[in-house]
């Protein structure tokens, strides 16, 4: 099994939303960079666990768990010319960008904050999270740093 973070503006979409959806599964679409897409298209598998955490927010953070409940196939919304992730160089026979769709597991007791994060720098050493300028949406979290990061809920 392998450990994701993924991000999201609790805006757009939350851990709230996810829980909500029927089946409590949603597709992660409109990931538009090419490293996160290919975590989700070479990488990811069903069962994979992944922390999701809110980005662009007041108080951005790790607030629930989600698994990976499909493997990647092509994100329908590069093709939809009214979406706004319409990609009008992607082509049908050639998709340039897939998703994985993202089964609710749980909220956590309490959010574990990017600030309580950065307080635990010398056991995430090399958590891409936490390191400076890390935009990706999509990122590999290792089986060490995923007990850790449970271990401060």
């Amino acid at each position: 099994m392998r450990y994701w973070l993924m991000k999201s503006e609790p805006d757009a979409f939350s851990i709230d939303d996810l829980k909500k959806r029927p089946k409590r599964i949603e597709p992660w679409d409109g990931v538009r960079n090419y490293q996160a897409r290919n975590f989700m298209r070479d990488q990811m598998q069903v069962g994979d666990q992944a922390f999701f955490y809110h980005s662009n927010c007041d108080v951005p953070g790790i607030y629930g768990v989600m698994e990976v409940a499909c493997a990647a196939y092509p994100d329908p919304t590069q093709f939809n010319a009214k979406h706004h992730h319409y990609d009008p160089t992607a082509k049908r026979e050639e998709p340039r960008w897939f998703l994985v769709e993202m089964r609710y597991v749980r909220h956590l007791k309490k959010p574990i904050t990017l600030d309580a994060l950065k307080q635990h720098e010398a056991a995430l050493q090399g958590c891409a999270v936490i390191a400076r300028g890390n935009r990706l949406s999509v990122m590999p979290i290792r089986a060490e740093h995923w007990q850790t990061i449970l271990s401060l809920e």
